[in-house]
């Protein structure tokens, strides 16, 4: 035997996921290994010479770059003495500040930062990340990527990207050598829709610091870094030489993020048996101690490893909070394709979106899904809408702002007429006017004419090996007309001599300040304090395009009252077989068209018909003293000769009820009012006829719409006000409508 119950619930998108059991041996497991050593650190002559259960001479390259650069010494015994249950506390204590929490983990072992995240349940560790968050202000990253690598579209991309509030945008390539052309056009995109974004292409690291010497890119955040040494030593880096590749780029003003997540050294087969937190938890220790502004972690691409696990989710958020606790800026994931199911991927987003990070997605796609180059990602440009609903939902500042199709539009035309134009003044392969207009209104790279390839890339190969450089692209722009576009490059360049910017966890605004870990530090210190959403920003968040006045939803029900229903006085009981067909008080007048935009006329012409269909005649009146359509059916019944009578909101809901029931006992019900047509009210009528005269009578089926409550509500809210303000402590009246059914 089967259960269909089970088998439909076998078919949900959740079903398609991958789950396993936990493997420590294998690492296979998210926290608490019973490999994992227990905290510990001994300190002597100012050295550490035993850490985490292990002596200084048996320590690997991890081990000993973690004790001789990333641990406070003045502080590690006390830190690492106080309980750590106490540690957890402050951190969700409202009366304990973020530095002195900060002051005291910074003397903290992995083993120890692993042992305090064990106290904590998830909802704590939002708070906790709430208050440890580096920035006061939340930001967000995008990524921007096509799989034809089309200059236009990726032009166009950044700008709107940048429109939308994104602090940072990534790029990448399909072909590496197209890596100049990817950032160029990222570069001029961005800068077309705001002044400041941070914009950097993800490529081999060397690669990625040339182009960063051209003046193309201003952050930098592919430096992986590994929990295990056979992982690091597999990517032919130690934690020195990834120190003196960050030293580098910030010699040349350039931001550096490290990368890290779990689950990477269980991917790789080099997890020694340890938790993927624990193994995170050196990571971060690591890009502390190579002085990097912050990390780009919450296991990223490998997500669906730790996420086949009990307690995935919540180590991703732990190691977000561990990030956080050690002073670093934290792009918290949320990129990378977690799951099928939309139901949890919302879940797993709210763990950084409600608290906030310093960048709550490490890479939102800003592209639809099929020209994300980064594996596809977990939110896209089709779920814009729904992102800007959920800040509108909770007053929640998640990074993006809410813009209309003009302004997108006006925007990608901009961008990317000022890339064509930079190829043009630089002598690069032509982008016609049919491509910028392709960008400007298509959705994917779909839509984009074929460029040739061979061409493009023999230019970026000419472009990367020549003199060329940002300053060239400021001169190309300023001599073709795009002023404001090259004076907001020309100031990134600018800022990056000044070096502002390197400060920790930076971001600029759209007048290029820095906002950071030291001019805009994050003061929670519970309600009332910290980042708060108000005013302008409020404002902002709120001016969703598809937020209608309320008055727009009542307008397309109010149209010219007919003239062929006339009151002509107090309605008086029936004394013969009939029909009474009660209407509410707004009924031809405050509102004249029904919810599903039936004109009042056109109903009551289709209920009489019924009615007449049936040998019998109906008299309408006009209930004032209730606008409810149970009490205006109830009321009509006490008047019919009959004792059965029809109740008509105006927005178009329906009773049949008889003489002698209570009031919400009804002989039919007919609430779905958008979908009621002519032909149901007809039969509506019909039926009421046939109550009246004792005859068999089979109910009007109406079609159930799950969706029209949530459609329509707000619609019927408005409609019920209006018909509601009409309400007078007066009688019902008598009308006479001017007209015969066919029958």
């Amino acid at each position: 035997m089967q259960s269909k119950r089970f088998q439909i619930l076998a078919e949900r998108e959740i079903n398609q996921e991958t789950f396993v059991e936990p493997w420590p041996e294998a690492g296979l497991i998210v926290t608490d290994s019973p490999y994992d050593p227990q905290p510990c650190l001994r300190i002597e002559a100012g050295q550490v010479v035993e850490m985490d259960g292990k002596a200084r001479a048996d320590f690997d390259s991890l081990d000993l770059f973690i004790a001789d650069h990333a641990l406070d010494l003045t502080v590690a015994e006390q830190a690492m003495s106080t309980p750590s249950q106490q540690i957890a506390r402050m951190l969700v204590d409202i009366n304990v500040s973020q530095q002195e929490v900060r002051g005291l983990v910074a003397g903290c072992t992995p083993a120890k930062l692993c042992d305090i995240i064990r106290h904590l349940n998830v909802l704590e560790m939002m708070v906790g990340l709430g208050k440890m968050r580096v920035r006061r202000t939340p930001a967000n990253q995008a990524h921007v990527t096509n799989w034809r690598e089309h200059p236009a579209l990726l032009a166009a991309d950044a700008a709107e990207a940048a429109l939308r509030g994104f602090a940072e945008v990534e790029t990448t390539v399909r072909v590496a050598r197209n890596a100049p052309f990817n950032a160029l056009a990222i570069l001029i995109g961005t800068q077309t829709g705001r002044g400041g974004v941070l914009t950097q292409c993800a490529v081999e690291e060397a690669l990625g610091l040339k182009i960063a010497m051209k003046g193309l890119t201003t952050y930098a955040e592919t430096l992986s870094v590994y929990g295990t040494e056979r992982t690091f030593v597999d990517g032919d880096d130690t934690p020195w030489s990834k120190s003196f590749l960050a030293s580098a780029y910030a010699s040349r003003g350039v931001k550096v993020r490290f990368t890290s997540g779990t689950g990477s050294e269980a991917l790789m087969g080099n997890a020694e048996q340890c938790s993927m937190l624990y193994l995170e938890a050196r990571c971060l220790l690591v890009t502390k101690g190579a002085g990097s502004q912050g990390v780009q972690n919450g296991s990223i691409s490998c997500i669906a490893l730790p996420e086949s696990l009990p307690g995935g989710v919540r180590a991703v958020l732990a190691e977000n909070l561990i990030a956080s606790m050690l002073g670093l800026e934290c792009a918290s994931g949320n990129d990378a394709l977690a799951s099928h199911s939309q139901i949890r991927k919302t879940a797993k987003l709210m763990c950084q979106f409600i608290p906030g990070t310093d960048f709550i997605h490490s890479g939102y796609s800003a592209v639809p899904k099929r020209d994300n180059l980064f594996g596809g990602g977990n939110y896209d440009a089709e779920d814009f809408d729904d992102y800007n609903v959920l800040q509108r939902d909770m007053q929640v500042d998640a990074g993006l702002r809410p813009i209309t199709e003009e302004q997108a539009l006006a925007i990608r035309r901009q961008a990317a007429q000022a890339i064509q134009a930079v190829y043009a003044e630089l002598d690069f392969p032509p982008i016609t006017d049919e491509e910028v207009e392709a960008a400007t209104t298509g959705h994917s790279s779909d839509d984009m004419p074929e460029r040739d390839i061979i061409v493009d890339l023999a230019a970026a190969d000419q472009f990367l090996a020549g003199e060329q450089n940002m300053l060239t692209i400021i001169s190309a722009l300023q001599k073709r007309g795009f002023v404001q576009t090259a004076n907001n490059i020309l100031e990134m360049g600018r800022q990056r001599v000044a070096g502002d910017y390197l400060q920790p966890s930076a971001i600029f605004d759209r007048n290029f300040h820095v906002l950071s870990g030291i001019n805009d530090v994050n003061d929670y210190r519970g309600p009332g304090t910290g980042y708060r959403v108000e005013d302008g920003r409020w404002e902002e968040i709120q001016r969703i395009p598809q937020a209608k006045p309320p008055y727009d939803f009542v307008d397309a029900q109010v149209g010219k009252p007919t003239e062929k229903l006339v009151e002509i006085g107090p309605a008086k009981p029936g004394t013969r077989p009939e029909v009474i067909v009660a209407v509410g008080p707004a009924f031809n007048g405050a509102l004249t068209r029904t919810i599903g935009g039936l004109e009042h006329e056109d109903v009551l012409k289709a209920i009489l018909t019924g009615v007449a269909s049936e040998g019998l005649v109906a008299r309408v009146v006009k209930v004032y003293e209730s606008s409810d359509c149970a009490a205006i059916g109830h009321l009509g019944a006490q008047l019919s000769g009959s004792g059965i009578a029809i109740g008509l909101q105006s927005r178009g809901t329906a009773v049949i009820h008889k003489r002698g029931l209570a009031r919400l006992n009804n002989l039919e019900l007919f609430p779905m009012s958008p979908l009621l047509t002519l032909e149901h009210y007809e039969a509506m009528g019909r039926n009421a006829a046939r109550y009246a005269q004792g005859l068999p009578v089979k109910p009007v089926a109406v079609k159930i719409d799950n969706w029209a409550r949530l459609k329509l509500i707000v619609k019927t809210a408005l409609l019920h006000r209006r018909e509601t303000e009409q309400i007078e402590d007066r009688p019902p009246a008598e009308l006479a409508f001017d007209w015969e059914p066919e029958v």
